[in-house]
């Protein structure tokens, strides 16, 4: 099961853009690395026991899944947008009292109502678990889908670390909230018309 196409694909799905790099970046600038340590964990773990939970019973969750899709979307959605205005609306770095990273919890759940993940896990147990698969070989997918996921993630973190010296003039950093905010809010919408959720 662990062979190279599978971890090619896990890695290059965990290192694009998308929601969680997003906040990561967003994160890394406003929070630091070390305090962005829990929203990466919990994004790890949180989509590797999303991989377990879906390899393990993969027919009843695209039953499900199927019949819930505009609701997931429109509640992903709706949560990308609060991200945004909670991003736009973010503070100095190193200011306390300017708000709190996201932490492992929310951070891990977030994984269940974010479109980009859910593709990603149904393409993983799709393509990479064999036909009639069990819980074990769901939870050797999962596992090695969460320690590749990790540092391709990290990745985001890092780069808004790096940025955090020179964002450190207000009008930079709140230039660079203005644009992240802007690029998840954008997400958020392009996945709600492509999903056909407004005609």
């Amino acid at each position: 099961m662990i062979d190279l196409p599978l971890m090619t694909y896990v890695a290059t799905m965990s290192v694009t853009p998308g929601p969680n790099n997003l906040m990561l970046a967003a994160s890394g600038v406003n929070f630091g690395f070390r305090r962005t340590l829990p929203h990466m964990l919990g994004i790890s773990v949180g989509h590797g026991v999303q991989v377990l939970l879906v390899g393990g019973a993969l027919a009843w969750v695209m039953a499900w899944l199927d019949s819930l899709r505009p609701a997931l979307v429109a509640v992903g959605c709706s949560y990308l947008l609060w991200l945004a205005w909670r991003q736009a609306h973010a503070g100095q770095p190193g200011a306390g009292g300017q708000g709190q990273p996201l932490g492992f919890i929310g951070a891990a759940l977030f994984q269940w109502v974010n479109p980009k993940g859910w593709m990603m896990v149904l393409n993983v147990a799709l393509l990479f678990l064999p036909t009639g698969a069990g819980w074990s070989a769901a939870a050797m997918l999962a596992l090695l889908c969460a320690l590749v996921n990790l540092p391709c993630i990290a990745l985001w973190a890092a780069a808004g670390d790096r940025l955090r010296d020179r964002l450190r003039e207000p009008r930079l950093l709140a230039l660079f909230n203005y644009t992240m905010a802007t690029l998840l809010a954008a997400t958020a919408l392009w996945i709600v018309v492509e999903e056909g959720l407004l005609g």
